[in-house]
């Protein structure tokens, strides 16, 4: 399939920042701009906007997502949050396996998978994340990295061709380094095949992002490799006029 049949996601991940006030007055200026018709935008807030948020969104083309759910539906799980509850304040969304989440609150591969599991259950589209560390990378592990993640990532996943994959190199997370276009382009062609291997051609619809230290000016050479299907965007899109900035230079 030819990368421009699949739909170019544009998703603000805003971590644990925002007041109240901020996320809806950001959320109403993006409502009063035109975006383009042929792209889809997500944004994952913190859970405590879900529900507002995604009512100012209904019948929109902004769509809400939480950024971290719990695989069980219910329970004696103090903190955390289910598919059903975001799915009642009404996310359609939920990121799994961060980066941060993997290495500041040490999420393996294997809890990722469960709770993209329990998200599909509840009618939620996943978006998983992978990536590799500095360390990982100066090793020359990269690749190895990426199978391994891949795999066990989707282990418990139903193939669905509106599930979604970040590629989030971990030491370009929030540093302001970039992974080159050829090296983006590398590693989520890379992911590609590894989801055609258990997958087979639902791996050409399956859309892969890219993430880490995205910005106005590296997001159209990004854009335009083969593989790269949008981008999961950090502190530039904390404020709406960056974050539009990124969505035009990368629909040019």
């Amino acid at each position: 399939m030819e990368s421009g049949s699949r739909r170019k996601i544009f998703a603000a991940n805003w971590k644990m920042n925002l007041s109240a006030a901020k996320a809806e007055q950001f959320i109403q200026e993006m409502l009063s701009l035109d975006l383009p018709s042929d792209i889809q935008v997500l944004v994952f807030p913190p859970a405590l906007y879900l529900q507002r948020l995604s009512e100012l969104t209904a019948n929109s083309q902004i769509e809400i997502g939480a950024q971290n759910i719990y695989w069980e539906r219910s329970g004696a799980y103090t903190g955390e949050i289910s598919a059903p509850m975001i799915d009642e304040a009404g996310a359609k969304f939920v990121i799994c396996g961060h980066s941060e989440r993997r290495h500041i609150f040490g999420e393996s591969s294997e809890m990722v998978t469960r709770k993209a599991g329990a998200a599909q259950d509840e009618g939620i589209v996943p978006l998983i994340c992978i990536g590799e560390t500095l360390e990982e990378r100066n090793a020359g592990e990269t690749l190895e990295v990426l199978q391994s993640d891949t795999l066990s990532s989707l282990a418990a996943v139903d193939p669905d061709p509106e599930l979604i994959i970040a590629y989030e190199p971990v030491w370009a997370i929030g540093t302001g380094l970039t992974a080159t276009p050829e090296d983006a382009e590398k590693s989520i062609s890379y992911i590609r095949e590894q989801v055609r291997s258990i997958w087979g051609d639902l791996a050409d619809k399956i859309r892969i992002l890219y993430g880490g230290s995205v910005n106005a000016d590296n997001i159209a050479e990004l854009i335009a490799c083969p593989n790269v299907d949008g981008a999961l965007i950090g502190g530039a899109s904390l404020n709406p006029d960056s974050f539009m900035e990124i969505i035009r230079n990368g629909t040019k």
